[in-house]
C-alpha cells in the first residue's frame, strides 16, 4: 500500500479532488483540505519535507498582495452600480424600439444589450436576470418562440465571460502569469465575433421561421413623430455627422503611424462626444432638429459607451493599468447613477455587499488552490501532468483539442471560477513549454468556459432565467391576453443552439489564432538567435585600470 501511494501519489491526489467536488463539498475547502491531507501523508511517508509547509504563509501573503486582483472588486462594483441604477432597463427599451420593427428585432436587441452589459457589468447573473425580467414578457407578448426567447437571453448574458472587462479574464491572466491588458486585447475580436454569430442565428430564424420571431406591431412603437414617422432618418443623419467629425478629429489629433488600438478608441470617443453634444444643444436650444428616437438613443447609449471606452480604451493604449481602469470605471458608474438621481445608500450597500461576497469567494478559492498546488508540485504532480499531456499525439494541436474537450466536459459540473483555479495551473506550464501562446490558450479556455453557464441541467444562466421566467399562465397587462407559462424544458432546449454556436467559436479560435494574437502585432519582434554577447573588450568585472568596469565595457557587451 505504501509503495502504491509513493508511486501514484499525484494521480490519487487529483482523483480525490474530483471525488470531493462531485460530492458537493465547497471548492475552496476541498482544494485546501486535499492539499493539507496529502501533504501530511507525503511527510509521513518521507516523500516530502516538513519544511514544505513553511512556504504556505508566503503563498497566502502573495495572494493577498497581488495588485492585479484588485481589478476584480473594482469591475464588480462598477457593474453592480450600473445594473442597479436602471441602465439595463433603459438600454433594452431603447434598443428594442429601434430594432423592434424588424423580424427578430427584439432578439437582436437582447443580443446587443447583452454585449453592452457584458462590457459594463461583467456579471452573468445581473445580465440574465435583468433581460429576463424586462425582455422576456415583451417577447412572449408578441408571439416569440419560447425556446428562441429563453435561449437568446441566457446566451447573451454569458457574453460577460468573454467581452472585457470580464472577471474570468482577470483570473485567467493571473493564473497564466500574463498581462490582464493583453488578455483583454486578445478577447476583443472573439467576444464580438461571438456576438455576431448570435445575431446571424437570430436573423436566420427570422428568415426561415418568421412566426418564431415576429416584428412588434406599429401600435407598440412608443417613439412616434407628429407627422406619423418614427424618426429613423434623423438618427441616421446624426450618426453620419458624428462619424464625419470623428474622422476629421482623428486626422487632426493623431499621427499617421498611430497604433490600431489608439485609433479605434479615439475615433469612438470623438464620435460619441460629437453625437452627445449635438443632442444636448438641440435639447437646450429647443431646435427641434432631432427626432424622439434620435435623442433617446443618444442620451441612453452614449454615456455607457463612453464609460466602456474610457475604461477599456485607457487600458488598451497603455495609459492605465487594469486596476486603475477598474477604479476609474467604479467612479464613473457612481457619477452616472448620481446623474440619473438613482444613487442612494441602499444601492451602495447592496453593491458593496455583493462585491465583498464575490471578492472573498475568489480569494478563498485562490488560497485553496495555492495550498493544493504546493503539495501537488511537491509530489511531482506537475511532471505527471506534463508527461501525460506532452505524450498526446498531434503536438500542439492535439494538446489544445484534448484540453478543449476536457474543459467542455468538466463544465457540466464546475463553473468558470473552479475551472480557472483547478485546470489552468496544471495545463499552463505544459502549454508554455510546448511554445503555445498563453494569451491564446486563455481566450480559448474562456470561450469554452462560457458553456458552463449554458449546459443543461446545471447551467447557472438557465437557473437565473428559470427564477424570473413565468412558472404559471398569466394575463398580460398590456394586451389582456392569457400568456402560457415557460417550462424548464423549453429553457433547456432553447440553450442547445447557442451551445453549438459557442463550440463553433471555440473551433474558430483554435483554427485561427490570429484572432487573439493580434494583441502583439505592434510590438517589435526580437530574435534571440541574432543577439551576440561580446566580452572580449574587457578582462572581467572590476578588472579595469581603476578596478571598475567602465560604461564603455558594458556598452560593448551587446551588439
Amino acid at each position: 500500500m505504501e509503495a502504491l501511494l509513493l508511486a501514484y501519489m499525484a494521480p490519487i491526489m487529483f482523483g480525490m479532488l474530483v471525488v470531493l467536488l462531485l460530492l458537493g463539498f465547497p471548492v475552496a475547502f476541498s482544494l485546501a483540505a486535499n492539499g493539507i491531507l496529502f501533504g501530511l501523508i507525503g511527510i509521513d511517508l518521507g516523500l516530502l519535507s516538513p519544511a514544505l509547509f513553511q512556504a504556505l504563509p508566503q503563498r497566502v501573503f502573495g495572494v493577498m498582495s497581488n495588485e492585479s486582483l484588485l481589478a476584480v472588486p473594482f469591475f464588480t462594483f462598477m457593474g453592480l452600480i450600473l445594473e442597479r441604477s436602471g441602465m439595463a432597463e433603459d438600454l433594452l427599451e431603447t434598443v428594442g424600439q429601434l430594432f423592434g420593427p424588424l423580424r427578430g428585432g427584439l432578439a437582436i436587441a437582447v443580443v446587443l444589450v447583452g454585449a453592452m452589459l457584458a462590457a459594463t457589468t461583467g456579471v452573468v447573473s445581473a445580465s440574465v436576470i435583468s433581460m429576463g425580467l424586462i425582455s422576456l414578457p415583451i417577447m412572449l407578448r408578441y408571439g416569440y418562440d419560447r425556446r428562441l426567447a429563453t435561449g437568446v437571453i441566457a446566451a447573451s448574458g454569458t457574453l460577460s465571460q468573454i467581452i472585457p472587462p470580464s472577471l474570468v479574464l482577470i483570473v485567467l491572466a493571473d493564473q497564466l502569469g500574463r498581462s490582464i491588458g493583453d488578455m483583454y486585447k486578445g478577447a476583443f475580436l472573439p467576444g464580438f465575433a461571438l456576438t455576431g454569430l448570435y445575431i446571424l442565428y437570430v436573423i436566420a430564424i427570422a428568415l426561415f421561421k418568421p412566426k418564431s420571431a415576429p416584428a412588434i406591431p406599429p401600435e407598440a412603437r412608443t417613439f412616434v413623430e407628429p407627422n406619423g414617422g418614427h424618426g429613423i432618418p434623423s438618427l441616421l443623419v446624426l450618426m453620419a455627422l458624428s462619424v464625419g467629425i470623428a474622422f476629421a478629429g482623428v486626422e487632426f489629433l493623431l499621427d499617421d503611424n498611430v497604433h490600431v488600438d489608439e485609433l479605434i478608441v479615439t475615433s469612438i470617443l470623438i464620435w460619441g462626444a460629437a453625437a452627445f453634444v449635438m443632442a444636448v444643444l438641440n435639447k437646450i436650444l429647443r431646435l427641434g432638429l432631432l427626432s424622439q428616437i434620435a435623442e433617446r438613443v443618444t442620451f441612453v447609449m452614449i454615456p455607457p459607451l463612453a464609460l466602456i471606452f474610457l475604461v477599456l480604451g485607457t487600458i488598451f493604449i497603455g495609459v492605465a493599468t487594469p486596476t486603475e481602469g477598474g477604479a476609474m470605471g467604479a467612479v464613473g458608474a457612481l457619477v452616472m447613477a448620481l446623474a440619473k438621481r438613482r444613487l442612494n445608500l441602499g444601492l451602495l450597500r447592496q453593491a458593496m455587499d455583493t462585491t465583498t461576497t464575490l471578492t472573498c469567494f475568489v480569494v478563498f478559492i485562490l488560497i485553496g488552490s495555492s495550498v493544493f498546488s504546493l503539495t501537488f508540485r511537491g509530489v511531482n504532480g506537475d511532471l505527471w501532468v506534463e508527461h501525460l499531456l506532452t505524450s498526446l499525439p498531434g503536438g500542439q494541436m492535439g494538446f489544445l483539442v484534448v484540453v478543449s474537450i476536457l474543459t467542455f466536459c468538466l463544465a457540466f459540473f464546475l463553473d468558470f471560477f473552479e475551472l480557472a483555479f483547478i485546470i489552468v495551473p496544471l495545463i499552463g506550464p505544459v502549454a508554455d513549454k510546448m511554445g503555445i501562446d498563453l494569451i491564446w490558450l486563455g481566450i480559448l479556455l474562456a470561450v469554452n468556459m462560457q458553456t458552463s453557464f449554458m449546459h443543461p441541467p446545471f447551467g447557472f444562466a438557465l437557473f437565473y432565467l428559470r427564477s424570473v421566467a413565468p412558472k404559471d399562465d398569466y394575463q398580460d397587462r398590456v394586451t389582456g391576453q392569457t400568456i402560457a407559462k415557460v417550462t424548464t424544458g423549453q429553457i433547456y432546449w432553447g440553450s442547445i443552439p447557442f451551445i453549438v454556436i459557442q463550440i463553433v467559436m471555440v473551433v474558430v479560435v483554435l483554427l485561427y489564432p490570429g484572432m487573439v494574437t493580434h494583441y502583439k502585432a505592434d510590438r517589435p519582434q526580437v530574435n534571440v538567435e541574432d543577439v551576440e554577447l561580446d566580452i572580449s573588450g574587457f578582462s572581467g568585472y572590476g578588472t579595469g585600470d581603476d578596478g571598475q568596469t567602465s560604461d564603455q565595457d558594458y556598452n560593448n557587451m551587446f551588439k
